[in-house]
């Protein structure tokens, strides 16, 4: 019996998992809180800049961001299954949102809390 979806290997495997990706920038972009992170990432990177950030720093700062960027795709995965899956109001489908949500809002915190530190130390000790 054949498989119903053929797993690929090697950089055919590589290839494919790069359009899944790509697929997957192209639907988060459409989310506006997606794009809002976008703009506080670019404004943030040019405040850190702009105070003389270190190399170090600059990347701590990318890192944060990219889990932000990471964990708001979960987060919209998570509401479009829940959507899918029980279109009508749900406790369950309720609470999977909302954490899916505060998942998000401390990766902000944390991103903000490290740039208020960051910009702050180079401002006052600068």
């Amino acid at each position: 019996m054949k498989p119903a979806v053929t797993k690929l290997t090697g950089f055919s495997h590589f290839f494919a998992a790069a359009g899944y990706s790509l697929g997957g920038f192209r639907r988060l972009i459409k989310e506006a809180a997606f794009r809002q992170e976008l703009l506080f990432f670019a404004v943030s990177i040019i405040l850190l800049l702009s105070v003389g950030a270190t190399l170090s720093e600059l990347m701590i700062a990318v890192v944060l961001f990219l889990a932000l960027f990471a964990v708001e795709a979960l987060n919209t995965a998570i509401e479009e299954v829940i959507d899918r899956i029980s279109p009508e109001i749900s406790m369950v489908g309720k609470h999977a949102k909302d954490l899916g949500s505060f998942a998000v809002l401390c990766m902000l915190a944390a991103c903000g809390l490290f740039l208020m530190f960051t910009i702050g130390k180079h401002l006052l000790l600068g």
